[in-house]
């Protein structure tokens, strides 16, 4: 079954169990909420109903990334579906360790390494972190539409775009690497 298609009915079953259990177990407001935080973390496109979801999800903080991660695969773990099967179970865990990290800004944040003393000796990296591979791969995600995308080489000021944006940064990064290189070749035959 085309990956997409799969996303898209591992969602629709995700919803429907959810509506089946809200309406034979009555879930508690924040099972509730945990339940649509689980479906709009399932994908890279989110409908404006899971504003509050998300905002709720992403308020979960605390000054110890290592607890604010826990906490919020606690609150994850409130909606029931994520105990029916350890593919659910994978992920609830891998949307509280990535969720918000895998995109372009997050991204060139974190990927971004010093090469230099200078202020702007650094490169970014240009590969997605392990997290990040397993959030936009797993079976009941669906981010194929909006990956964030590498435009050029870390080494020439490589980084990450959001998809939408991606040919028109990859030309721009082309035309400046050209004038960097014109630049570098005239002053090298003074």
């Amino acid at each position: 079954m085309h990956r997409k298609h799969l996303a898209g009915a591992a969602l629709v079953a995700l919803a429907g169990l959810h509506q089946g259990a809200e309406a034979q177990e009555g879930l508690s407001s924040k099972a509730h909420l945990a339940c649509e935080a689980v479906l709009c973390l399932s994908t890279g496109s989110p409908p404006g109903e899971c504003a509050n979801a998300l905002r709720h999800y992403f308020s979960i903080t605390h000054r110890r990334m290592s607890e604010t991660l826990r906490r919020r695969a606690s609150f994850l773990r409130l909606c029931p579906v994520g105990q029916q099967d350890a593919s659910m179970s994978g992920l609830i865990r891998i949307q509280s360790q990535a969720a918000g990290k895998c995109d372009a800004e997050a991204l060139n944040a974190s990927q971004r390494r010093v090469t230099g003393l200078g202020e702007n000796d650094f490169a970014i990296g240009n590969r997605l972190p392990a997290y990040c591979d397993a959030y936009f791969a797993h079976a009941y995600s669906d981010w194929a539409a909006v990956l964030p995308r590498y435009v050029g080489v870390p080494e020439r000021g490589g980084f990450w775009v959001p998809a939408h944006d991606h040919a028109k940064a990859q030309g721009e990064y082309a035309a400046r690497i050209v004038a960097e290189d014109a630049a570098r070749n005239s002053s090298a035959g003074r």
